[in-house]
């Protein structure tokens, strides 16, 4: 979990634009919508969900990996992580 104030309240914000983004698809869906648009709503959904993902996940490496002297490391780290999770 995010432990500073700014990263706490960005992936709550997040994580609220995901709620959001998950309610329009369940209506969508009980309207009986087009599948385009459903789709369309569906990889918005895992787009964000992947944001989160890796905003927690990054979060997490700068807390727990990242020394005063191999900050570097944990760049490096990172880098590597976002190119898998894209």
């Amino acid at each position: 979990m995010p432990s500073s104030p700014e990263d706490k309240k960005r992936a709550l914000t997040r994580l609220h634009r995901i709620q959001g983004q998950c309610e329009a698809l369940a209506r969508a869906l009980e309207a009986g919508s087009d599948c385009g648009p459903i789709l369309q709503q569906i990889a918005a959904v895992r787009g964000g969900i992947n944001g989160l993902m890796a905003e927690v996940l990054e979060s997490h490496i700068r807390e727990e990996f990242a020394a005063p002297t191999g900050e570097g490391k944990a760049d490096d780290l990172l880098a590597l992580v976002r190119r898998y999770l894209k």
